[in-house]
């Protein structure tokens, strides 16, 4: 069996090489030399590899290493991508693993290069030759930012396996629904004017005081329609998130723009609501002169919900002795059950500790996350 580095050199080596993406293109980096780094371990351990690069996003790849053939396999997926980070707010440097009150501390530790350190501790004493289902370790780019590299998959209808599970940090318990997120834009332009006489233009922010009316209406009439009690929050959000419009007390406002998010349960589809937001803005605005301009911030995420009865969830459950959670935040889940995969998202680490300063994996939590691994490997692959 190859000698891989120890755990603790695995994340280091993970962690140094900075993989940050980003909508804005000062802070957007490359994931290539974190993908070499796994393609060379796994290479190493024995698994298939592809490196493959993402159409139209240059210097981003993903990659998929595969140990044994056939159908219904075990999917160990995870994004390669980091957030960007304030180094100045850091109590040490984010690129260089730091252990200190029993936490690994850097960025991405566990959001969530820890996890791939975790399979590969898991997999390190396994004869994979005697694998009777199929293995498979996908790990995506720009999950932070535009999800490029799951939707690539979709796009080209990647056959992975059957059973998928993310590690998003989840405090080792299962979660198999969470919400989508959309975030959106809405200008309204008017025509501006002296402030002395107001027939002289058309007030853009009084329009925007009808879009908010609005949108407040129609957020009310969600949260009665739609109701999930596994939720924290049991209904769909709306957060009226930014606002600007004018430019001077003594003008008519000529134009504003508010931009807002929107977090819907699952079995709410996202261009369905952004189609009902628009029918409801137009009609609100009729004959009023002012022209209504919407548009998506980014693409966004959908809602995830896997079947409680789902043969991954129902093993996550027996395994972790928790039931599975339903959480606020989005992953890469509802690409891969596009796929026809049944995902649940399970990991070590917090989520309240990703994209924060001084980000840290429990060090406590890493033998429980090497057990559980290595336990649904043998589970769905060796059985």
């Amino acid at each position: 069996m190859p000698i891989l580095p120890p755990f603790e050199t695995l994340l280091q080596r993970l962690v140094a090489e900075p993989s940050i993406s980003s909508v804005s293109p000062e802070w957007d980096q490359s994931n290539v030399r974190v993908i070499d780094l796994l393609q060379e371990w796994f290479d190493a351990l024995g698994f298939r590899t592809e490196k493959l690069p993402v159409p139209g996003c240059p210097g981003k790849f993903n990659l998929v290493a595969t140990a044994g053939s056939g159908p219904d396999g075990l999917v160990l997926s995870g994004h390669t991508d980091t957030v960007p980070c304030d180094e100045s707010r850091w109590s040490s440097d984010p690129f260089i693993l730091t252990e200190r009150d029993g936490r690994f501390h850097g960025l991405g530790t566990c959001d969530m290069k820890g996890f791939f350190a975790v399979i590969l501790e898991a997999v390190r004493g396994l004869d994979l030759k005697r694998l009777q289902k199929p293995l498979i370790i996908l790990a995506t780019a720009d999950e932070e930012s535009t999800m490029c590299g799951a939707r690539t998959l979709v796009e080209t209808q990647r056959k992975l396996g059957r059973h998928a599970v993310i590690g998003e940090p989840t405090g080792l318990k299962p979660v198999r629904l969470h919400k989508g997120i959309a975030m959106e834009a809405v200008r309204v332009v008017g025509r501006s004017g002296h402030s002395s006489n107001p027939a002289l233009g058309n007030n853009a922010l009084e329009g925007m005081y009808q879009v908010l009316g609005e949108i407040l209406a129609w957020r009310a009439e969600l949260q009665d329609r739609y109701r999930n009690p596994l939720f924290e929050v049991a209904t769909p959000t709306v957060n009226l998130g930014h606002i600007h419009g004018g430019d001077n007390p003594n003008r008519i406002c000529g134009e504003c723009e508010l931009h807002l998010d929107i977090r819907p349960l699952p079995g709410m589809e996202l261009e369905s609501l952004r189609a009902a937001l628009k029918v409801r803005l137009e009609r609100r605005l009729a004959g009023t002169g002012l022209t209504l301009e919407l548009h998506s911030l980014f693409d966004g995420i959908p809602a995830m919900e896997t079947a409680a009865s789902a043969s991954i969830v129902r093993a996550a459950e027996s395994l972790t002795g928790h039931s599975a959670e339903a959480v606020a935040f989005g992953t890469e889940g509802p690409y891969l059950n596009a796929l026809g995969m049944e995902t649940v998202i399970l990991g070590p680490g917090s989520i309240d500790q990703a994209h924060q300063p001084d980000e840290y994996l429990e060090q406590a939590q890493i033998d429980p996350a090497v057990r559980l691994v290595r336990d649904l490997v043998l589970h769905f692959c060796a059985s």
